[in-house]
């Protein structure tokens, strides 16, 4: 068994190797160029069209979201764990520069998740029930012909795969861990079984909740994270801003420590010597493309349901998905933890939520802020699971039907009583491993059909030119 673990461990770092970042960034570059860098030129023009209809409520027909409904359950899926977790491990392991880096993995993923969704809405179908489906294996086959099928399938076994990992087992597990830290900072002598009987509470619970939601279809997922996502988001952010308005007079020092430490690392102080440029660079592109999910190839599921007129309205979507994703959201968590002064013990180690925690603690003080970051991150990861339960489930009607996909959700719902009682450091690597496989076929379907993505932008008046 140990053998097979650091198997699978080299495999994953291969494959979430330099090759598959540059593949990342490089498609997110090539789309950027060939549309004309529209989410610099045309930003406020997609913000007037995302933003500024956000209020706007229309009845969507049949089998159909409304676009923001898509949006609330593609953003449910995006924004988790990565935006709390993630970015306090990005700055542990590639010091403050890893910010400035995962900044510009952002602005590039915005063409690229751009693409993916407006591929995803302009080749989409109806299935057997009415509901409207498309993602990475409808484009791929419908887009590229009936010899790429194999690419389609290959797509969606490894989502399926991930689904189950990434969007459930360790989701529903970080829930359970991140409320038993509130008992334990109530009650540090708590007995281990009475913790474990805990988890076990919260994974039937998880999975009740899953089952009222999931099995009601696509709109009840998405009028849950419609309603979910907003509150979600606000909370973390109103606690993000107290934090860093308690340090504000610190803020200059921190822009100076990220921009700094994205082409000198070791001119940082406090451990950072021997990380390298190569080190701020990795972790900054790895975690943000982690958080926003461009290139992924699952938000384009859940916005191909969308009900609008032309692919490019949603597609202006995901460009303000990433931007809310990594450019806001991603972004307070950085500052919180770089102006309280907590990360300096943690560079060159592994971190996660228990960094951010001592960040909010520097002002919330550690109980409230282990309270707030629970309820946060409760929020996040169930709605992180809702969302993933559509992705994977897509996965499965794709290859079997949908009597396929009904199966699907009921071992789904077993996993996440099992997510929340186990120890998943195999689990998450099998997870993120196929991550990054899925990204695989989605990036070579997008760069093929690229010519479509530049002809309906061009169609779509306003955007282009």
């Amino acid at each position: 068994m140990k053998n097979i673990t650091e198997l699978i461990n080299q495999f994953d770092s291969l494959v979430w190797g330099i090759p598959m970042l540059v593949l990342l960034l490089g498609t997110g570059v090539f789309l950027s160029i060939r549309l004309r860098f529209m989410q610099f030129r045309k930003f406020g023009f997609i913000m007037k069209k995302t933003v500024g209809q956000l209020f706007t409520h229309k009845k969507n027909q049949e089998g159909s979201l409304t676009p923001v409904q898509a949006l609330s359950t593609a953003l449910a899926g995006t924004v988790g764990t990565g935006n709390i977790a993630g970015v306090a491990g990005a700055i542990a392991l590639g010091g403050p520069g890893a910010i400035f880096w995962m900044w510009i993995a952002a602005l590039f993923g915005m063409c690229t998740k751009y693409s993916e969704i407006l591929l995803a809405v302009h080749f989409r179908k109806k299935n057997t029930s009415g509901d409207f489906v498309g993602g990475p294996m409808y484009y791929i086959q419908n887009g590229l012909g009936p010899k790429w099928h194999w690419l389609a399938v290959l797509f969606c076994i490894f989502g399926s795969v991930a689904a189950i990992g990434t969007g459930n087992m360790t989701q529903i597990n970080t829930i359970a861990t991140s409320i038993g830290a509130v008992f334990t900072s109530f009650h540090p002598d708590i007995p281990q079984g009475d913790l474990q009987a805990l988890y076990m509470v919260i994974g039937i619970v998880g999975a009740v909740l899953t089952i009222l939601v999931l099995f009601g279809g696509m709109q009840r997922i998405g009028n849950v994270t419609e309603r979910l996502v907003p509150v979600m988001a606000l909370v973390y952010i109103v606690a993000a801003l107290v934090v860093v308005f308690g340090n504000v007079d610190r803020i200059g020092g921190v822009f100076a420590q990220i921009f700094q430490g994205a082409f000198d690392p070791e001119a940082i102080s406090g451990g950072l010597a021997g990380v390298a440029v190569q080190q701020a660079v990795k972790a900054g592109f790895g975690r943000g493309i982690f958080s926003n999910e461009a290139g992924l190839g699952t938000a384009p599921i859940a916005h191909a349901a969308a009900d609008v007129e032309h692919p490019v309205q949603q597609g202006m979507y995901g460009v303000f998905e990433v931007f809310a994703d990594t450019v806001v959201i991603c972004t307070l968590t950085a500052l919180a933890i770089l102006i309280s002064g907590q990360a300096e013990p943690f560079y060159g180690q592994t971190a996660g939520t228990d960094l951010t925690i001592l960040a909010f603690g520097s002002v919330l003080g550690t109980k409230i802020a282990s309270i707030v970051i629970a309820v946060c991150i409760a929020m996040f990861a169930y709605s992180t699971l809702l969302s993933w339960s559509l992705y994977g489930s897509r996965c499965f009607e794709f290859m079997f039907g949908t009597t396929g996909a009904k199966v699907y959700q009921a071992i789904y719902v077993i996993f996440v009583v099992v997510g929340a009682n186990v120890k998943l450091g195999l689990a998450w690597t099998i997870a993120d491993a196929s991550n990054a496989l899925m990204a695989f076929p989605n990036l070579i379907a997008i760069l093929l059909l690229s010519p479509v993505v530049v002809k309906l932008t061009k169609e779509y008046q306003g955007l282009y030119h």
